[in-house]
């Protein structure tokens, strides 16, 4: 879904400490697979067991991976990481009431996604009583041209950053619905700007569908999403009596000014925006 698992240490130049690339290459393998072992991990990587050990004793002494009847797993210490920087940013922490309600208004997830290196990536999810959990986990990465979330941060772009990103990243097919053709993604782009909200219909999965809104800064450029989401048949059923755009649209514009007012009393803060 993403750019991960990252290519082997020699496929960096010597900017790069490729040893730091053999450890996280190690750790984004243990993310994806739970538990393994030295002898697994070697094959897998193509490394010698001995490396692989090297490494994983070193984690292990720094906390950050824990053995378990000879095998190995990721430690929290990883969780401690990601909700310590996600609680130091602003957007964080002014959407979280916003998005509470939008999942009790619709009684479906909402989310909020922010674009990163050219990925849109989960910031957050909320879900109201009874609704099943969000399928993305939070901080996932997901291509930004196959979501509603990613099409309505791309259609607030400018043109160059967005031909940027459809030229690094294509256009992949995830499921038969997915716009792979990029005259028809850049006319939908267009329409998704001048409404302010963008669909996806099955399109990153084939039994979901989503509804997103932009949240803009001062010169019009999408910094973040507000998404709704939820099983397709549900969701093409609320749509006879939800208007889904307004009311995604409405959290969107709440947060961004609140955003705003928040900037002018305090200055200049740790917005949580993401980096393209």
């Amino acid at each position: 879904m993403d750019d991960r698992p990252l290519p082997p240490a020699e496929a960096f130049d010597s900017r790069v400490a490729r040893t730091t690339v053999t450890s996280f290459r190690m750790i984004e393998a243990l993310e994806g697979g739970g538990y393994a072992g030295v002898s697994q991990l070697a094959a897998d990587l193509s490394l010698s067991k001995g490396t692989v050990h090297k490494h994983l004793t070193t984690l292990r002494e720094l906390g950050y991976v824990v053995r378990e009847d000879g095998q190995y797993r990721l430690s929290l210490a990883f969780l401690g990481l990601g909700t310590s920087v996600r609680g130091r940013t602003e957007l964080y922490e002014v959407s979280r009431d916003h998005l509470a309600n939008l999942a009790e208004a619709t009684e479906e997830v909402a989310s909020v996604m922010v674009p990163e290196r050219h990925w849109g990536v989960y910031l957050s999810h909320t879900r109201s009583a009874g609704v099943e959990s969000a399928t993305r986990r939070e901080g996932e990465r997901v291509p930004l041209t196959a979501t509603a979330g990613g099409k309505v941060i791309l259609a607030h772009l400018p043109d160059d950053e967005r031909d940027r990103i459809l030229d690094e990243r294509g256009l992949p097919a995830l499921t038969e619905n997915t716009v792979t053709d990029r005259d028809e993604l850049l006319a939908e782009l267009r329409t998704a700007r001048d409404n302010r909200f963008a669909h996806d219909r099955g399109e990153l999965e084939p039994d979901r569908h989503c509804v997103a809104a932009p949240i803009t800064g001062p010169d019009g450029t999408a910094v973040a999403a507000v998404t709704v989401s939820g099983p397709a048949e549900r969701m093409t059923e609320k749509a006879t009596r939800l208007d889904f755009p307004s009311i995604v649209g409405s959290t969107a514009t709440a947060i961004q000014n609140r955003l705003g007012r928040e900037r002018s009393d305090d200055g200049p803060a740790d917005s949580g925006e993401g980096q393209l």
